[in-house]
């Protein structure tokens, strides 16, 4: 069912579509190096093909995962020879990812050169995997996953055309054919291959029609695709934080529940709450670092399946909780401003004095012991005169906070009446003497 023309390629119109970035190769038969980033199943290797078709050039294909140098040499050996023919060669790589420095190295001179138009095929974030020097001579071209609508799209000309399917007798109901099409998950191959099997099952039991059944039967196996070291790894984690620091727990508890079917460590989660809780929550709550502690000690000791109550009611908690990362905040800008040079001398009067030395150098003079002051609280300024003045945490007004930005507020207002008192006693003395 792999298509042969570009007219019946279904998907990837950002690519493909009108103003689509590939359709002047496609259209006016040029080349360049590209990189195909995407999920398997949609469209990679297929406009790879098309692309060749339609610039009449020599088309290699090798596989990382059993290939080395040397078949890469034979393909650019060849690629040479093509090239004396005045035909161009399009080496399509599927799971470059897999190639080693080495066996990327090997391809740098033959790309630069122009002697064959790579067109690597991966997975993975290619940010990551291909070497800084091959992506710098590659375009790369980001493939979404396949909509619902282009699936039934491939279903229904599978079904017609289909040498096997036009000819049997079996059909799908319709709650099959809706399973079928969720099951697939964006990926046209895994729809085919599930089909295919479901297909002998209801012809080894001699049935005509196709049901929901017969289809769960096949698909009871059907592994969740998730990379723990891979980019579904990362992005499923990503949606499960934004949700939960986004105030939507059942949004949150999807996630969750996606990565525990996946088989993800149950620790790994736990820590990325603790994070949260700090991070996009802090004095809001001070309550929701205490929980997610113990939801970390609590799935070390329980382990899967029950940790997953656990997780659950600390996700559902830290979700519902109020927010603020002020703290977060604080630290980051007065680190960007350490990271700038700003590192001045800790002020004489915040300086320990252990030693007669050290006191006749001034250390520990001016120091006010706040609990000796009004309200236990002092004068004294903390930063260093250059920074005098500098707001790093700034509380908000949500959750436990709000008592916070109360208190530090209070507590400014006494310091101001003071300043002032003492700059009216100062001018009062002066005009006495």
């Amino acid at each position: 069912m792999r298509p042969q023309r570009l007219e019946d390629f279904i998907g990837q119109e950002h690519l493909v579509g009108e103003d689509g970035a590939l359709l002047p190769l496609l259209t006016e038969g040029r080349l360049h190096s590209m990189i195909f980033w995407g999920e398997p199943g949609v469209g990679k290797t297929t406009l790879a093909r098309l692309l060749a078709n339609s610039t009449d050039a020599y088309f290699a294909q090798l596989s990382a995962v059993s290939s080395g140098v040397g078949d890469v040499r034979k393909v650019i050996d060849q690629a040479r020879l093509q090239k004396r023919n005045q035909k161009a060669t399009l080496l399509f790589i599927d799971e470059i990812h897999r190639f080693n420095k080495a066996q990327q190295d090997a391809l740098l001179h033959a790309v630069e050169e122009g002697i064959i138009h790579l067109v690597g095929a991966t997975t993975e974030n290619p940010s990551f995997e291909v070497i800084a020097p091959l992506l710098s001579r590659a375009r790369v071209y980001k493939f979404r996953p396949l909509e619902r609508s282009h699936l039934e799209t491939l279903l229904s000309r599978s079904l017609l055309e289909d040498e096997v399917l036009a000819t049997s007798k079996v059909s799908l109901n319709d709650e099959a054919k809706d399973a079928l099409l969720n099951l697939a998950m964006g990926d046209a191959r895994e729809m085919y291959n599930l089909l295919e099997r479901t297909v002998e099952r209801a012809r080894h039991l001699k049935r005509d029609e196709i049901n929901l059944a017969t289809l769960e039967t096949v698909a009871a196996q059907a592994l969740s695709r998730y990379d723990k070291s891979g980019d579904r790894h990362y992005d499923t984690i990503s949606a499960f934080i934004k949700c939960v620091r986004n105030t939507d727990p059942d949004a949150a508890i999807y996630w969750l529940a996606r990565m525990l079917h996946a088989g993800e460590d149950a620790l790994f989660i736990a820590r990325r709450l603790i994070i949260l809780a700090s991070e996009d929550i802090g004095n809001a709550n001070p309550n929701a670092l205490l929980l997610a502690r113990a939801c970390f000690d609590s799935v070390h000791k329980i382990g899967m399946p029950e940790a997953r109550i656990i997780l659950a009611q600390t996700t559902t908690y830290l979700a519902s909780s109020p927010k603020s990362n002020a703290s977060y905040q604080a630290i980051e800008e007065a680190l960007a401003e350490v990271n700038k040079g700003k590192q001045y001398a800790v002020p004489l009067h915040l300086r320990n004095a252990p030693t007669g030395l050290m006191k006749e150098h001034g250390y520990g003079d001016g120091y006010l012991y706040s609990h000796n002051q009004e309200g236990a609280v002092s004068d004294m300024p903390g930063l260093p005169e250059e920074l005098e003045g500098t707001r790093y945490y700034r509380p908000t007004e949500y959750g436990s906070e709000a008592q916070i930005k109360k208190r530090l507020e209070e507590i400014q207002r006494i310091r101001e009446l003071r300043r002032s008192k003492k700059s009216s006693d100062s001018d009062k003395e002066g005009v006495e003497k």
